[in-house]
């Protein structure tokens, strides 16, 4: 990809504080250093676009840098939305921690409680032994339907007709990576499982209950399912030969509509937003201002994610990171073909940090973390360099 095409950058500042009219001295100093850091992240990784956005209980501000979609000569803009991915799991764990609240689910309830009567039930690994919260912390033992060979084999759109069920189907009579509760494994099964859960106990679709309940609440603008093709105004996505499922190297066609579903995620993360949404998201969830101080509690309750690394942990739908040179870090990152993102609260700092980019070449094949050395970036630019 060309690297020269960093056309300046786009700006949104908004005080979160109702007496607060005009930027700070502080706030313009974080915005301008922030416009410097993103565009030398934008030419460093030769990104196509990128959009970050920092919040705290001051002020909210997001920057956009690049292009939306190269061929086009398209601007990426505040406003531009991408597939968040697996952040989308952090909306799960809210709604299932909103229906704790209320009684209707339980955490440590097993699972069979609510699809012990599905005809496929007993065909599930640790069916009956599992619970609502190890399907929340990976602790399951449930095998990824992602990463079975069938589904591999289909592809994603005719994976995406089969529905969360059928998705599911792709790894029952497997046998379990270890008893529930007795081990880590990331899968998004136990996430489309839970999507089932919130619809047999509400009687709402999953997406239905989300949007009500969460993103309506939280005031996210330009975050919603992403559930069709044709979602309004998508970057295009320029996908690394590496994601491993036989893609075209772009995401959208000329008509800006997706060339496969991303339906396919569902309740696993399949939701699109902005960085803007993505940080004010964190920010309330996170912080415990959205659901309270009890679900923040919960949601940090954590598991080791591996015996090589002692900082990473995974709490109920959220990853966490300790040992860090600005405390714990809290928060989810996401990948899909053709979209990196990021979410990251600093609860030491009250401060949360997104970015989203529109491309995973160079990201999910390069020998570098690179998704960890923009986080370290950003925080160091918000909580060392801004005085």
């Amino acid at each position: 990809m060309n690297s020269s095409r960093s056309l300046p950058l786009i700006l949104v500042i908004v005080c979160l504080n109702t007496a607060c009219s005009v930027p700070t001295k502080q706030t313009a100093t974080l915005e301008t250093q922030l416009r410097t850091e993103v565009t030398a992240i934008l030419d460093g990784y030769d990104f196509p676009g990128i959009t970050a956005a920092v919040v705290n209980g001051q002020t909210s501000l997001s920057v956009a840098a690049g292009f939306a979609n190269l061929e086009a000569v398209r601007l990426m803009t505040t406003d531009t939305p991408m597939l968040a991915a697996s952040i989308g799991k952090t909306y799960v764990a809210a709604s299932v921690m909103q229906l704790s609240a209320e009684g209707i689910l339980k955490l440590d309830a097993p699972i069979s409680d609510w699809l012990g009567n599905k005809v496929w039930f007993e065909r599930l690994s640790n069916g009956e032994t599992m619970t609502i919260r190890h399907l929340l912390q990976h602790t399951s033992g449930l095998r990824d339907h992602v990463h079975a060979p069938a589904f591999a084999a289909i592809g994603l759109d005719q994976a995406a007709e089969l529905g969360p069920e059928g998705l599911i189907s792709l790894v029952l009579d497997e046998s379990p990576l270890f008893p529930a509760g007795e081990g880590w494994s990331y899968s998004d099964t136990g996430y489309l499982i839970l999507g089932l859960i919130i619809e047999e106990a509400t009687d709402l679709s999953f997406e239905e209950l989300v949007q009500s309940r969460l993103l309506k609440p939280a005031r996210l603008k330009n975050t919603g399912p992403s559930n069709r093709i044709d979602i309004d105004g998508l970057a295009r996505g320029y996908v690394s030969s590496a994601s491993g499922f036989g893609l075209p190297k772009f995401t959208t066609d000329d008509a800006g509509n997706m060339v496969w579903n991303p339906v396919v995620e569902w309740a696993g993360g399949g939701f699109y937003s902005t960085a803007d949404d993505l940080a004010n998201w964190g920010y309330q969830y996170i912080s415990g201002d959205l659901l309270g101080k009890f679900s923040l509690a919960e949601i940090t309750s954590s598991v080791a994610t591996s015996r090589s690394d002692p900082s990473s942990f995974y709490g109920l739908g959220l990853s966490i990171h300790l040992g860090g040179d600005y405390g714990p870090a809290q928060g989810h990152r996401g990948w899909i073909p053709g979209y990196v993102s990021s979410l990251q609260y600093y609860p030491d700092y009250d401060t949360a940090i997104s970015f989203q980019i529109n491309t995973d070449i160079g990201i999910i094949d390069a020998d570098t973390p690179v998704v960890s050395e923009i986080e370290e970036r950003l925080a160091k630019l918000v909580f060392e360099l801004v005085p």
